[in-house]
């Protein structure tokens, strides 16, 4: 990767900063469109958001839905992909029995959404424990069907996973669980940017994903996909100006003049939209830089480091090269205090990684952003050697 493209962020040249797939990072140019947005509410606010912000919402709606392979009508902005699942997985008509069929490697936020959803309709969450390491699209799958009973209302996966940065097949699951008239609700916080993302292929009911991550626009950015014949079950998590009492079937049009779905979700008191309607200046950078060219370089850094890792450690990858996230890749290390670890490497090497058990595991989390360098990765495997007495330097207590 250029050096070059180091100067675009606004980073602290300070910090070794390993961490992208927490909260993204944002390029100048994109942050300098962001703050353009905000200056331009704060001059008139009144005209900004009375008189053109259904209008300006749209723009971002209409370019993204481009990018994904979904109708503009089908998406939505929202602050985060988590606000994006809450406000389907809690319009879900779930009963006392119901199950919700999902993976030991889910966000640890949407599995609170999901146990709070289940105290108040009496559903039941059943976790499914995907065999590690993860070789093949058919054990998956196996592994979640022969969770599968007649009680199964939804099957919930992440598409890339947060702790252990695994890239799950969902494709063939989620057709699947169509046909048994499942709904399939897919967590898709980390794919946006990280992946080529087409959502009418892959055919999910619903699908969240965060535009701040990988797609590199600023925090607060996110979508919630919703298929056509399933969006008269949405409801808003605030009632607001965009509720509607009007019918929320196809064609029917909401309190804005777009559909009940995409306005009772957008229009919800006054709010700051500035990261939402950057959305398409992030996806303009990414073309002017030839991004995917980018990632396709960061894949082949994260999955060098790795294996350099792995011949440190000794110990065995989570999955085969084909499961894992291109740019994320958790990387076990030897038994220690992942705090601990966490915390010196910050304040020793000024390294930000997240360090921490998963399991029985102790993970060491590794982005790869255009911004990284293998300069870095060598920095990042020294300073682990040493803190884990790999046979670099004898460094901390190990719990």
């Amino acid at each position: 990767m250029s050096d070059n493209l180091a100067r675009h962020f606004n980073l602290r040249e300070d910090v070794t900063f390993l961490n992208h797939g927490s909260f993204g990072a944002c390029p100048r140019p994109v942050f300098e469109a962001y703050q353009a947005w905000q200056l331009e509410l704060e001059r008139e606010p009144v005209d900004f958001l009375a008189r053109h912000l259904t209008e300006n919402m749209r723009v971002p709606r209409e370019v993204l839905a481009a990018e994904l392979g979904c109708g503009s009508e089908d998406i939505v902005g929202v602050v985060n992909a988590t606000t994006g699942l809450n406000i389907a997985i809690q319009s879900l008509d779930l009963k006392p029995g119901d199950q919700i069929l999902t993976t030991d490697h889910e966000y640890g936020a949407l599995e609170k959404t999901w146990a709070f959803v289940c105290r108040r309709t009496g559903a039941e969450v059943v976790t499914v424990n995907v065999p590690l390491p993860l070789t093949s699209a058919e054990g998956f799958a196996d592994a979640i069907r022969a969770g599968i009973t007649d009680r199964t209302r939804v099957l919930f996966l992440s598409h890339i996973t947060s702790p252990t940065a695994l890239l799950f097949p969902v494709e063939t699951l989620i057709a699947e669980a169509r046909e048994r008239g499942i709904w399939s609700v897919i967590d898709g916080a980390h794919t946006p940017g990280h992946i080529p993302l087409d959502l009418t292929a892959i055919g999910a009911d619903i699908y969240s994903g965060n535009c701040h991550k990988w797609m590199m626009s600023p925090k607060g950015s996110a979508f919630l996909y919703v298929r056509p014949d399933v969006q008269g079950m949405i409801d808003p998590l605030v009632v607001s100006h965009g509720w509607t009492a009007t019918s929320k079937e196809p064609g029917a049009k909401g309190a804005f003049g777009n559909s009940p779905y995409i306005d009772e979700i957008e229009m919800q008191g006054t709010r700051d939209p500035s990261a939402w309607l950057t959305v398409p200046k992030a996806l303009e950078f990414r073309a002017e830089h030839d991004w995917w060219a980018v990632a396709a370089q960061c894949r082949d850094l994260a999955q060098e480091t790795r294996a350099r890792m792995e011949e440190l450690t000794g110990l065995p990858p989570l999955c085969s090269p084909e499961f894992c996230a291109p740019q994320m890749v958790a990387m076990p290390i030897p038994e220690c205090d992942p705090q601990d670890i966490h915390d010196t490497l910050y304040a020793r090497y000024k390294i930000d990684i997240p360090v921490f058990r998963w399991q029985d595991r102790c993970i060491a989390r590794l982005s790869v952003q255009g911004y990284n360098s293998r300069p870095q990765m060598d920095a990042l495997l020294d300073a682990l050697g040493e803190l884990l007495d790999l046979g670099v330097t004898p460094g901390l207590r190990l719990a």
